[in-house]
């Protein structure tokens, strides 16, 4: 019981602590869409995007690519500004 109770500990805090590091990337995106696999797709104000997988990583996607929003509509990639969303993240964790 001790056991589960310290995993569940550890997990509320690394799910916190991801929330915070989001908040720069979300105030500098002019929109956020959650993805069906889980994923956030993040659009910037110059139209190009950025994908943050289920784990909170910043991922490399292709230009182009067709992604699924998790109300069903489709969305095309324009870019691939993972650089931008690493640091966006790191900047919000203080790093």
């Amino acid at each position: 019981m001790l056991k589960k109770t310290m995993i569940l500990v550890a997990l509320s805090a690394v799910s916190a602590f991801a929330g915070a590091s989001e908040l720069d990337a979300r105030q500098e995106a002019k929109q956020v869409v959650d993805l069906q696999d889980g994923s956030t797709l993040y659009v910037f104000d110059s139209g190009k995007t950025a994908l943050q997988n289920k784990y909170g990583q910043p991922v490399s996607i292709a230009p182009g690519s067709t992604l699924k929003a998790k109300d069903g509509h489709e969305i095309r990639t324009v870019g691939n500004e993972v650089a931008r969303l690493d640091y966006l993240l790191k900047l919000g964790m203080g790093v």
